[in-house]
Protein backbone atom coordinates (compact mmCIF):
# COMPACT_ATOMS: atom_id res chain seq x y z
CA UNK A 1 0.00 0.00 0.00
CA UNK A 2 1.38 3.41 -0.98
CA UNK A 3 1.14 6.48 1.25
CA UNK A 4 -1.45 8.00 -1.09
CA UNK A 5 -3.56 4.87 -0.75
CA UNK A 6 -3.14 4.87 3.04
CA UNK A 7 -4.15 8.54 3.31
CA UNK A 8 -7.14 8.07 0.98
CA UNK A 9 -8.42 5.02 2.85
CA UNK A 10 -7.79 6.63 6.24
CA UNK A 11 -9.85 9.67 5.28
CA UNK A 12 -12.57 7.44 3.82
CA UNK A 13 -12.68 5.43 7.04
CA UNK A 14 -12.89 8.48 9.28
CA UNK A 15 -15.48 10.38 7.26
CA UNK A 16 -17.79 7.42 6.77
CA UNK A 17 -17.43 5.60 10.13
CA UNK A 18 -19.86 7.91 11.88
CA UNK A 19 -22.07 9.00 9.00
CA UNK A 20 -24.80 6.41 8.34
CA UNK A 21 -23.32 5.44 4.96
CA UNK A 22 -20.98 2.56 5.99
CA UNK A 23 -17.22 2.88 6.35
CA UNK A 24 -16.66 -0.81 5.56
CA UNK A 25 -18.53 -0.35 2.28
CA UNK A 26 -16.37 2.61 1.30
CA UNK A 27 -13.16 0.79 2.24
CA UNK A 28 -14.36 -1.91 -0.14
CA UNK A 29 -15.65 0.40 -2.88
CA UNK A 30 -12.85 3.01 -3.06
CA UNK A 31 -10.08 0.46 -3.76
CA UNK A 32 -12.32 -1.30 -6.31
CA UNK A 33 -12.96 1.97 -8.18
CA UNK A 34 -9.27 2.95 -8.04
CA UNK A 35 -8.06 -0.45 -9.16
CA UNK A 36 -6.32 -1.14 -5.85
CA UNK A 37 -6.32 -4.40 -3.95
CA UNK A 38 -9.00 -4.88 -1.30
CA UNK A 39 -7.25 -3.92 1.98
CA UNK A 40 -9.28 -6.59 3.79
CA UNK A 41 -11.35 -6.79 6.95
CA UNK A 42 -8.25 -6.80 9.16
CA UNK A 43 -7.07 -3.43 7.77
CA UNK A 44 -10.54 -1.99 8.37
CA UNK A 45 -10.60 -3.19 11.97
CA UNK A 46 -7.12 -1.83 12.75
CA UNK A 47 -7.69 1.58 11.15
CA UNK A 48 -10.91 1.86 13.16
CA UNK A 49 -8.63 2.39 16.16
CA UNK A 50 -8.15 5.90 14.75
CA UNK A 51 -11.89 6.53 14.81
CA UNK A 52 -12.04 4.94 18.27
CA UNK A 53 -9.57 7.57 19.45
CA UNK A 54 -11.78 10.26 17.91
CA UNK A 55 -14.77 9.03 19.95
CA UNK A 56 -12.66 8.82 23.13
CA UNK A 57 -11.49 12.40 22.78
CA UNK A 58 -14.76 13.91 21.57
CA UNK A 59 -16.77 12.24 24.32
CA UNK A 60 -14.03 12.30 26.97
CA UNK A 61 -16.22 14.09 29.50
CA UNK A 62 -19.10 11.62 29.04
CA UNK A 63 -16.78 8.61 29.13
CA UNK A 64 -15.06 9.75 32.33
CA UNK A 65 -18.45 10.43 33.94
CA UNK A 66 -19.91 7.06 32.91
CA UNK A 67 -16.79 5.08 33.82
CA UNK A 68 -16.50 6.81 37.19
CA UNK A 69 -20.16 6.14 37.95
CA UNK A 70 -19.83 2.45 37.05
CA UNK A 71 -16.76 2.00 39.26
CA UNK A 72 -18.33 3.97 42.11
CA UNK A 73 -21.54 1.95 41.85
CA UNK A 74 -19.67 -1.35 41.97
CA UNK A 75 -17.63 -0.26 45.01
CA UNK A 76 -20.81 0.84 46.80
CA UNK A 77 -22.62 -2.35 45.89
CA UNK A 78 -25.20 -0.29 44.00
CA UNK A 79 -24.18 -0.70 40.33
CA UNK A 80 -27.37 0.85 38.90
CA UNK A 81 -27.71 3.75 41.31
CA UNK A 82 -27.24 6.65 38.88
CA UNK A 83 -28.20 7.47 35.29
CA UNK A 84 -24.51 7.41 34.28
CA UNK A 85 -23.85 3.98 35.80
CA UNK A 86 -26.96 2.55 34.14
CA UNK A 87 -25.81 3.94 30.81
CA UNK A 88 -22.43 2.24 31.27
CA UNK A 89 -24.00 -1.15 31.98
CA UNK A 90 -26.43 -0.69 29.09
CA UNK A 91 -23.50 -0.09 26.75
CA UNK A 92 -21.91 -3.30 28.05
CA UNK A 93 -25.16 -5.24 27.54
CA UNK A 94 -25.66 -3.73 24.07
CA UNK A 95 -22.17 -4.88 23.06
CA UNK A 96 -22.85 -8.57 23.70
CA UNK A 97 -24.78 -9.27 20.44
CA UNK A 98 -22.01 -8.01 18.11
CA UNK A 99 -19.40 -10.02 20.01
CA UNK A 100 -21.48 -13.22 19.74
CA UNK A 101 -22.32 -12.76 16.04
CA UNK A 102 -18.81 -11.53 15.23
CA UNK A 103 -17.25 -14.71 16.60
CA UNK A 104 -19.93 -16.97 15.12
CA UNK A 105 -19.65 -15.57 11.58
CA UNK A 106 -16.01 -14.46 11.57
CA UNK A 107 -15.03 -16.37 8.42
CA UNK A 108 -18.04 -15.16 6.40
CA UNK A 109 -17.46 -11.55 7.49
CA UNK A 110 -13.88 -11.66 6.22
CA UNK A 111 -14.70 -13.40 2.93
CA UNK A 112 -18.18 -13.91 1.43
CA UNK A 113 -19.83 -10.83 2.96
CA UNK A 114 -17.19 -8.54 1.40
CA UNK A 115 -18.68 -9.19 -2.03
CA UNK A 116 -19.96 -5.99 -3.64
CA UNK A 117 -23.29 -7.76 -4.16
CA UNK A 118 -23.71 -7.87 -0.37
CA UNK A 119 -22.43 -4.31 -0.01
CA UNK A 120 -24.88 -2.89 -2.57
CA UNK A 121 -27.80 -4.87 -1.12
CA UNK A 122 -27.01 -3.69 2.41
CA UNK A 123 -26.70 -0.05 1.28
CA UNK A 124 -30.11 -0.13 -0.38
CA UNK A 125 -32.01 -2.20 2.19
CA UNK A 126 -30.89 -0.14 5.19
CA UNK A 127 -31.75 3.05 3.31
CA UNK A 128 -35.31 1.76 2.94
CA UNK A 129 -35.49 0.79 6.62
CA UNK A 130 -34.17 4.23 7.56
CA UNK A 131 -36.98 5.79 5.49
CA UNK A 132 -39.49 3.95 7.68
CA UNK A 133 -37.63 5.01 10.85
CA UNK A 134 -37.71 8.65 9.75
CA UNK A 135 -41.44 8.36 9.01
CA UNK A 136 -41.93 6.97 12.52
CA UNK A 137 -39.94 9.89 13.97
CA UNK A 138 -41.93 12.43 11.96
CA UNK A 139 -45.21 10.93 13.18
CA UNK A 140 -43.99 11.09 16.79
CA UNK A 141 -43.05 14.75 16.39
CA UNK A 142 -46.38 15.52 14.71
CA UNK A 143 -48.17 14.02 17.69
CA UNK A 144 -46.24 16.32 20.01
CA UNK A 145 -44.18 13.55 21.63
CA UNK A 146 -40.53 14.44 22.21
CA UNK A 147 -37.72 11.96 21.73
CA UNK A 148 -35.93 10.25 24.61
CA UNK A 149 -32.72 11.66 26.05
CA UNK A 150 -29.82 9.34 26.95
CA UNK A 151 -30.81 9.14 30.61
CA UNK A 152 -34.26 7.88 29.51
CA UNK A 153 -32.93 4.94 27.50
CA UNK A 154 -34.28 1.64 28.84
CA UNK A 155 -32.69 -1.80 28.98
CA UNK A 156 -34.97 -2.89 26.15
CA UNK A 157 -33.77 0.05 24.06
CA UNK A 158 -30.12 -0.82 24.72
CA UNK A 159 -30.54 -4.51 23.83
CA UNK A 160 -32.48 -3.77 20.64
CA UNK A 161 -29.93 -1.17 19.53
CA UNK A 162 -27.17 -3.65 20.41
CA UNK A 163 -28.83 -6.34 18.28
CA UNK A 164 -29.04 -3.82 15.44
CA UNK A 165 -25.33 -3.06 15.85
CA UNK A 166 -24.57 -6.72 15.09
CA UNK A 167 -25.95 -6.12 11.58
CA UNK A 168 -23.02 -3.74 11.02
CA UNK A 169 -20.85 -6.84 10.59
CA UNK A 170 -22.22 -6.91 7.03
CA UNK A 171 -20.24 -4.39 4.94
CA UNK A 172 -22.59 -1.75 3.60
CA UNK A 173 -24.99 -1.77 6.52
CA UNK A 174 -23.12 0.87 8.62
CA UNK A 175 -22.63 0.65 12.37
CA UNK A 176 -23.93 4.17 12.95
CA UNK A 177 -26.67 3.64 10.37
CA UNK A 178 -28.19 0.54 11.95
CA UNK A 179 -27.88 1.82 15.52
CA UNK A 180 -29.29 5.26 14.73
CA UNK A 181 -32.14 3.58 12.85
CA UNK A 182 -32.89 1.32 15.82
CA UNK A 183 -32.73 4.33 18.12
CA UNK A 184 -35.29 6.20 16.04
CA UNK A 185 -37.65 3.22 16.14
CA UNK A 186 -37.21 3.19 19.94
CA UNK A 187 -38.23 6.88 20.06
CA UNK A 188 -34.82 8.38 20.79
CA UNK A 189 -34.34 11.78 19.20
CA UNK A 190 -31.86 11.91 16.32
CA UNK A 191 -28.98 13.47 18.25
CA UNK A 192 -29.41 11.05 21.18
CA UNK A 193 -29.53 8.11 18.76
CA UNK A 194 -26.22 9.22 17.24
CA UNK A 195 -24.61 9.94 20.62
CA UNK A 196 -25.59 6.56 22.07
CA UNK A 197 -24.49 4.91 18.81
CA UNK A 198 -21.00 6.39 19.13
CA UNK A 199 -20.65 5.43 22.80
CA UNK A 200 -21.93 1.92 22.07
CA UNK A 201 -19.28 1.48 19.38
CA UNK A 202 -16.36 1.88 21.82
CA UNK A 203 -16.08 -1.65 23.28
CA UNK A 204 -16.60 -3.55 20.03
CA UNK A 205 -14.35 -1.33 17.90
CA UNK A 206 -11.58 -1.54 20.50
CA UNK A 207 -11.91 -5.33 20.76
CA UNK A 208 -11.94 -5.86 16.98
CA UNK A 209 -9.00 -3.51 16.41
CA UNK A 210 -6.91 -5.02 19.21
CA UNK A 211 -7.65 -8.56 18.02
CA UNK A 212 -6.74 -7.84 14.40
CA UNK A 213 -3.65 -5.90 15.48
CA UNK A 214 -2.50 -8.93 17.49
CA UNK A 215 -3.46 -11.39 14.76
CA UNK A 216 -1.68 -9.54 11.93
CA UNK A 217 1.22 -8.09 13.92
CA UNK A 218 3.79 -10.24 12.08
CA UNK A 219 2.52 -9.00 8.70
CA UNK A 220 2.36 -5.37 9.82
CA UNK A 221 5.87 -5.41 11.23
CA UNK A 222 7.30 -7.36 8.31
CA UNK A 223 8.39 -4.09 6.72
CA UNK A 224 8.64 -0.42 7.58
CA UNK A 225 6.34 0.36 4.65
CA UNK A 226 3.55 -1.72 6.18
CA UNK A 227 3.93 -0.05 9.57
CA UNK A 228 4.02 3.44 8.08
CA UNK A 229 0.96 2.78 5.88
CA UNK A 230 -1.12 1.50 8.82
CA UNK A 231 0.02 4.38 11.06
CA UNK A 232 -0.71 7.02 8.41
CA UNK A 233 -4.16 5.58 7.64
CA UNK A 234 -4.99 5.45 11.35
CA UNK A 235 -3.96 9.08 11.96
CA UNK A 236 -6.00 10.34 9.01
CA UNK A 237 -8.95 8.22 10.18
CA UNK A 238 -8.70 9.90 13.59
CA UNK A 239 -8.68 13.46 12.22
CA UNK A 240 -11.47 12.95 9.68
CA UNK A 241 -13.44 10.88 12.21
CA UNK A 242 -13.36 13.63 14.82
CA UNK A 243 -14.62 16.16 12.28
CA UNK A 244 -17.30 13.70 11.15
CA UNK A 245 -18.64 13.28 14.71
CA UNK A 246 -18.85 17.04 15.23
CA UNK A 247 -20.60 17.51 11.89
CA UNK A 248 -23.18 14.75 12.35
CA UNK A 249 -24.23 15.73 15.88
CA UNK A 250 -24.69 19.34 14.80
CA UNK A 251 -26.47 18.32 11.59
CA UNK A 252 -28.97 16.01 13.28
CA UNK A 253 -30.11 18.76 15.65
CA UNK A 254 -31.84 20.45 12.73
CA UNK A 255 -32.12 17.88 9.94
CA UNK A 256 -33.31 14.35 9.24
CA UNK A 257 -31.13 11.60 7.77
CA UNK A 258 -32.74 12.12 4.36
CA UNK A 259 -29.53 13.16 2.60
CA UNK A 260 -27.81 9.98 3.78
CA UNK A 261 -30.76 7.85 2.66
CA UNK A 262 -30.50 9.35 -0.82
CA UNK A 263 -26.73 8.82 -0.92
CA UNK A 264 -27.06 5.16 0.11
CA UNK A 265 -29.69 4.49 -2.56
CA UNK A 266 -27.68 6.18 -5.30
CA UNK A 267 -24.43 4.44 -4.32
CA UNK A 268 -26.07 1.02 -3.99
CA UNK A 269 -27.80 1.28 -7.37
CA UNK A 270 -24.63 2.64 -9.00
CA UNK A 271 -22.68 -0.36 -7.72
CA UNK A 272 -25.19 -2.78 -9.19
CA UNK A 273 -25.07 -0.95 -12.55
CA UNK A 274 -21.25 -0.92 -12.63
CA UNK A 275 -21.08 -4.63 -11.74
CA UNK A 276 -23.65 -5.47 -14.42
CA UNK A 277 -21.71 -3.40 -16.97
CA UNK A 278 -18.47 -5.16 -16.08
CA UNK A 279 -16.87 -1.99 -14.73
CA UNK A 280 -16.40 -3.52 -11.29
CA UNK A 281 -15.70 -7.03 -10.11
CA UNK A 282 -18.03 -8.03 -7.27
CA UNK A 283 -15.31 -10.13 -5.60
Amino acid sequence: MTLIQAITLGIAQGLTEFLPISSSAHLRIVPALMGWEDPGAAFTAIVQIGTLAAVLIYFAKDIVSISGAVISGVLKGKPLETDESRTGWMIAAGTIPIVVFGLAFKDQIETVLRSLYWVSAALILLALVLVVAEKHTANRARDGRRGKAIKEITWTDAIIIGLAQAMALIPGSSRSGVTITAGLFRNLDRETSARFSFLLSLPSVFAAGAYQLYKTWDVITASNDNMIAIAVATVFAFVSGYLSIAFLLAYLKRHSTGVFIGYRLILGIALIVMIAAGRLSPL
